[in-house]
């Protein structure tokens, strides 16, 4: 799978690369601020703790859903 996704890296266009590094970075960056709003302990605005996981769980699940895009986009 890693060679598949090697090979299809290097046969996309200069912007085609440039997007999907930026759809991994903004991947990467939503899913760890899921966890950052879920885990951090002096979290800086005001919301309860119920809010509080319910609205990193959804930055999670965006996150997958994004890696679900990336995958099937890298796959044609």
């Amino acid at each position: 799978m890693f060679k598949n996704f090697v090979t299809s890296f290097q046969k996309k266009s200069l912007k085609g690369r440039f997007l999907l590094v930026i759809g991994i970075l903004f991947l990467v960056s939503y899913l760890v601020l899921g966890l950052l709003v879920i885990f951090m302990k002096h979290f800086p605005l005001q919301m309860q703790y119920n809010y509080r996981i319910a609205f990193g769980v959804l930055l999670i699940v965006y996150s997958l859903f994004r890696f679900v895009r990336i995958i099937n986009d890298n796959n044609d």
